[in-house]
């Protein structure tokens, strides 16, 4: 039986007509927590921000916005930007393939990202789920294109020119010296060393997540749909 059709009837299994809510919610959780066990972090992200990474996942999955890499990137933007908040997971594997630094915008905050805005020139971060498109050569080397997936929060980053690159301020000895590591103009920027490779692996329609307990994102984001999660997982 092909996948799709397998997928068609695990949704149809677990669509919310058969199991209530709270059993959704139940069996994700239970996946999810299986996939955060087992994959060998060597410093974990928080489970409600993975939790909600891998939903957003799997929703992107389910309407056909990610190709076949099966990568994960997750930004912490809770965390001090002197600690490494970005994990780029291979949920196939159930492997890290990266965990470091990254910036924020210079209007997001100083050693916090408390402030974020979808507007040009705003030169602060956007929240929510990306989808990463194709590389570039710039100003600051091999980058990353994004486009944005969620209306009103980040779909204006391409306009906007967010992407990711490697940058010299993202960098440990920068943060001793100034308190908080460089910030960009809304990019989320990573160490200069091993850039390249990190951007050529999620290039071409992987997912992206940046997270932050922002209570206007949190409860306007539509790409959070526990019952296609539960279907994808399901399946695999």
């Amino acid at each position: 039986m092909k996948k799709p059709v397998v997928i068609f009837i695990l949704f149809m299994l677990f669509s919310p007509s058969i199991l209530s809510a709270g059993d959704v919610t139940e069996r994700l959780e239970a996946l999810i927590s299986k996939a955060y066990n087992e994959i060998n972090f060597e410093e974990k992200p928080d489970f409600e921000i993975f939790q909600k990474a891998v939903v957003g996942f799997y929703t992107l999955k389910s309407r056909g916005s990610l190709g076949d890499k099966e990568l994960l990137t997750i930004i912490d933007f809770s965390k001090s930007s002197n600690q490494k908040r970005i994990w780029v997971l291979d949920m196939r594997k159930k492997e890290v393939i990266y965990h470091n630094l990254v910036a924020h915008g210079r209007n997001t905050g100083n050693e916090f990202a408390t402030n974020f805005s979808n507007e040009p020139n705003s030169n602060k971060s956007s929240l929510g789920f990306y989808v990463t498109g194709e590389n570039y050569t710039g100003k600051h080397g091999l980058s990353l294109r994004l486009d944005g997936m969620e209306t009103g929060f980040n779909d204006n980053a391409r306009d906007r020119a967010i992407v990711m690159h490697g940058a010299s301020y993202v960098d440990i000895a920068f943060s001793k010296k100034y308190g908080r590591i460089g910030r960009s103009l809304g990019c989320p920027s990573i160490p200069v060393k091993g850039h390249e490779e990190v951007l050529t692996l999620i290039a071409d329609k992987t997912c992206l997540y940046i997270y932050h307990p922002d209570q206007n994102y949190q409860e306007s984001t539509k790409l959070l749909n526990e019952e296609a999660a539960l279907a994808f997982m399901s399946a695999e």
